[in-house]
Formats: structure tokens, sequence, C-alpha cells
């Protein structure tokens, strides 16, 4: 990354298997209000057309820039454009979604006025639930300024309970931060979550704005979150540790504030091991129906969710019945209810995002 900033912002995109997308992401990036950016392209070995696709592009538009590589992964994509990004701001962008016009113009005035290390804003969640038809979820909360390290840390917990802390496509970083820092997305699956914790856990200045940019697109058939994931429990224990040593870190002095963020950790830790039940259960799960029993059994008797289920307040009455054969670590029920949650989200898309977007 060089010390001279020549841009204002680098926007960094790695792309694998997105020939059907990956026009309308880099389109949606060229039609921005701001144009005081590089758009580094990494083409992470994809067996499809969109290196080629990506090519085209930069042929048109100077500021493109696309590097070809042998496939390492999303991870290892956005390091190395990291490595050569020369913004003082950086935004990452997934190539199978879009965004609002005025996303970087509007992100780039805040970071500046504010003279913000992190800028944060809402964002739409677009469910498919056929080629054409979809259940838009606007994730937001009340615009915010966090002037000191100790109201961000304090608060913080209002951002991470409406997901708005979790990806890193809703963001503008400021380089010389992520620089001071040695800041890098780490080598594993779901880079984006402890990239973005990294960020914040030492960050002084951030401003939160309401307004929804960036358009998430999920539940299409080869979609990441369609799919049954072997090791989702073990990563969702892992998320669950990160977050904890996070607020152990920070030493949140403020009592109410810090019952509310355990609150809100425990809530959000609980909800996933619904989530993970369900993953079991998944018809694609390549595990035997007993040794389906014996892994929801597993995760029951994690002292985790004991913990969890103490802490936590359910916030939807949906929920609190989806948590009943939990608390009554009954292994039989919970089987149960995850097959019925994977035929149901599977054959009632529309319905389904709506209970989870209300849970």
């Amino acid at each position: 990354m060089s010390s001279e900033y020549q841009v204002g912002i680098t926007v960094i995109m790695p792309v694998y298997k997105v020939e059907k997308y990956v026009a309308k992401a880099i389109e949606t990036v060229l039609n921005q209000t701001f144009s005081d950016f590089e758009f580094i392209i990494v083409d992470d070995g994809t067996p499809d057309n969109s290196g080629a696709i990506c090519d085209e592009y930069a042929k048109k538009d100077s500021r493109i820039k696309v590097i070809h590589q042998e496939n390492a992964g999303a991870p290892a994509a956005r390091n190395r454009a990291i490595d050569i990004a020369r913004g003082k701001y950086l935004y990452f962008m997934d190539s199978d979604d879009w965004a609002e016009p005025t996303m970087l113009e509007d992100m780039y005035k805040l970071a500046e006025e504010n003279k913000a290390e992190l800028v944060v804003t809402g964002f739409f969640i677009e469910t498919y639930y056929s080629d054409t038809e979809k259940y838009t979820q606007i994730q937001t909360e009340e615009p915010a300024e966090y002037p000191t390290q100790q109201a961000f840390r304090e608060n913080a917990y209002k951002l991470f309970d409406k997901n708005l802390l979790y990806p890193p496509w809703n963001k503008l970083y400021s380089a010389k931060y992520l620089q001071n820092n040695n800041l890098r997305f780490p080598q594993t699956w779901m880079d984006d979550f402890p990239f973005v914790l990294s960020f914040v856990r030492d960050v002084k200045k951030v401003i939160f704005s309401p307004t929804p940019y960036y358009h998430f697109m999920r539940a299409r058939a080869e979609s990441e979150t369609a799919k049954y994931k072997s090791t989702l429990y073990e990563k969702r224990e892992e998320e669950h540790e990160w977050m904890i040593d996070l607020y152990k870190y920070w030493d949140i002095k403020d009592e109410e504030k810090k019952a509310a963020a355990m609150e809100m950790v425990f809530r959000r830790y609980i909800e996933r091991i619904i989530g993970c039940i369900e993953n079991v259960t998944n018809p694609n799960c390549t595990l035997s129906k007993k040794e389906r029993k014996a892994e929801i059994k597993r995760i029951l008797n994690n002292p985790n969710v004991s913990e969890a289920l103490k802490i936590a307040k359910p916030k939807s009455k949906y929920m609190k019945i989806m948590l009943l054969p939990v608390r009554w670590k009954n292994v039989t029920l919970c089987y149960l209810e995850g097959t019925v949650i994977s035929k149901f989200k599977t054959k009632n898309v529309k319905t389904f995002a709506k209970l989870k977007a209300n849970r």
C-alpha cells in the first residue's frame, strides 16, 4: 500500500465464478457520482468468463486494473489489491452485488468532514424467491457519530445487533489506519468478519449513516448461503469466542452498556445455534441420521449454549418457540425442527426471509 495517496478511494473486488453478475457489479462502481477512485479487480483463477468480462471493462476505463492470479481464495485476492492500493480510503465490493450511485461520494464526504477512520452505512438484503421476484430487507439504525473510542465501544452493540458491523462492504476504511495497524484479511473461510473485528478493535473515530446503499443478494441456488457447510458449527463457536474476546479487550466500565452488549452477543450466538442444527439436517448433509443426531446432541451439550440461554432475551415469540427444544435439550425435537426449517426455507423463501428479518 502506498504511503502517498494518489486517489480518494481504492475499490477492491475479488472475482470468482460470477459471470452472470460481475458486469452489473462493475457498472455499479463505474456509475458512481464520485469519480476519484481506482478500481482493482482480482480475478482469483475463475474458470468461467468472469475474468474476460473484467478485461473488457478495463479496456474502456483507465481507472480499472485487473489482476489475474491462480485461485487462492477471496482473502488472498483482497490482500493482493491492498498491497498496491493508492487510495486514501478503501472500499471492498463483492462481485455479485451492486450499490446505489451516490454511495462512494456520500461515504467520502462523511469520512472527510468528520476525520473518521471508519464509515458505516445501512444496506439492503435482497432475497430472491424466483428469477425476478425478491424480498427486500433494510438493515439500518439511528444515525450516530462516535467521536471517541469509548463512545464507539459502549454503543457498538447496537450496530452489531443490526448486522451492520459484520460485513465488509457497507464500510469505508481509512487506508492510513489499515496501514498503521498492518491489517489484512485472514486466510480463512468467512474472512470478512474477522477482518472487520480487527479493524474496529482499536478504532477511535466512527461515523454511522442510516442511509442504505449496498444491495446484498441472497438465496440464489449457487450462493454460499444456500449450501450445507460441514464446519459451520465450529465457525460459529469461533465467531462467538472472537466477540467475547473483543468485549474483554474493550473492558467497558458502564455496567448497563456492558450488560446490553453481552445480551446481544449471547442472543446472536443462540440464534445461530438454531442455524447450526438446521445445517445438520440439511438434505445435502453427508452424515447419516444417527450421526446427525449425535452432532445435535454435541451442540446442545456445549456449555456456551446453557450460558446463552440464561443471558439471551429473544425479541420475538417466533424465536422463543424455536428455542424451546434447545432449552429442553431434546435431540429428537431439535432434529425435527431443523428438518422442518430446511424444507420451509427452500419452498417458502419469501416467508422465511421475513421471519428471519423479524426474529
